[in-house]
């Protein structure tokens, strides 16, 4: 008998995306398979969507609290899978992605093997997307996987993932307590629970580029740095109990200093607590750098506002080619529908 797969899906004002979202999980060539919504107090049309793909493999619920964190531990509860797939309402599984992780784990007989894949960003195009190979797209075993991540900067998208029910209850339920960085600190747990990695090179996730709101932005919120800040020490908690050596030093400075400037300088508190940290770590973090494309604001300006500059115009850019690329898509659409043949004349 084919294990049962459960894709789990938390909602949240996704009216725009959570049917091809939907699409693209039932469109899975992996058949033995349940999906579960949990639309999460959603203000826009998003519960009446994904009502519409109801059926006895679509489940779609409402529940409210706890963030996206709190949906999918909802989800988790309500489903009956041996294998999770997380999925996010606005993100897209290639129709193979299932299939091809489940048919790799059989080869390897290991359910605490934890499976991940290829991943790209896209805009409204998927077919646009770019696969970028990254030192995280290969088998790794724990310890060496989170000092690549923290010390290079690297993350795996959520949806990569294919985790065993076995390695989902060791980890333990999503924190509901981080409004970012969620996902980061669920895996490391995940991944702690595992004998590490297996990468499924032909495996492959759309990551779609959405507006400065998402989850994973911190911006000015005051909420998001203080959850970004009890992820990142997690992060360097769960790191140093695997391992207590140079090279993990290394990767927890790196990866403090990397996070540093969405603290500094607005969070005096917890610029200060960083710097403890730095310091118990035996190191030192550094005031953000300016860009040389930022820095002649400094003296006109002065540095909090080109710090902020620095933070606020690639956001602005992305923006841009969003809506560029939307109006690219709308247009090939456009094209195909005049192109289609009408009726009898």
């Amino acid at each position: 008998m084919k294990p049962l797969v459960s894709i789990l899906i938390p909602a949240y004002n996704a009216e725009k995306t959570i049917a091809d979202t939907l699409r693209s999980a039932i469109a899975q060539s992996w058949q033995n398979k349940e999906i579960i919504v949990v639309n999460n107090g959603s203000g826009d049309r998003t519960f009446e969507v994904a009502q519409r793909f109801a059926s006895k493999e679509v489940t779609v619920v409402s529940a409210g609290g706890g963030g996206a964190a709190g949906a999918r531990n909802h989800a988790l509860q309500l489903s009956q899978g041996e294998y999770i797939q997380y999925l996010d309402a606005d993100d897209l599984l290639a129709p193979g992605k299932i299939e091809r992780q489940l048919a790799a784990m059989r080869q390897i007989d290991s359910p605490r093997k934890l499976l991940s894949s290829s991943w790209a960003y896209f805009y409204h195009r998927p077919h646009k997307a770019v696969f970028v190979r990254n030192s995280l797209w290969q088998d790794l075993p724990p310890v060496e996987w989170l000092v690549r991540k923290m010390g290079e900067n690297l993350h795996m998208q959520t949806a990569t993932w294919l985790t065993s029910r076995d390695l989902a209850e060791a980890a333990g339920p999503w924190n509901t307590q981080l409004h970012v960085d969620d996902d980061g600190e669920y895996f490391c747990r995940v991944l702690l629970a595992s004998e590490g990695t297996h990468f499924v090179p032909e495996s492959k996730v759309f990551y779609r580029i959405t507006s400065s709101n998402r989850l994973s932005h911190i911006g000015m919120s005051n909420k998001k740095k203080d959850a970004m800040l009890l992820s990142m020490k997690l992060h360097i908690q769960y790191l140093r109990s695997l391992e207590e050596s140079e090279r993990v030093r290394v990767a927890s400075l790196a990866y403090l200093q990397t996070w540093f400037g969405n603290f500094y300088p607005e969070r005096p508190d917890l610029v200060a607590e960083l710097q403890t940290m730095a310091t118990e770590l035996r190191g030192h973090l550094e005031a953000p750098h300016l860009r040389w494309k930022y820095a002649w604001m400094k003296p006109v300006f002065g540095q909090k506002v080109a710090l902020r500059a620095q933070q606020v115009f690639p956001q602005l850019k992305t923006s841009c080619i969003k809506y560029y690329d939307k109006a690219l898509n709308q247009l090939h659409a456009a094209s195909r529908e005049s192109a289609r043949p009408s009726g009898p004349q």
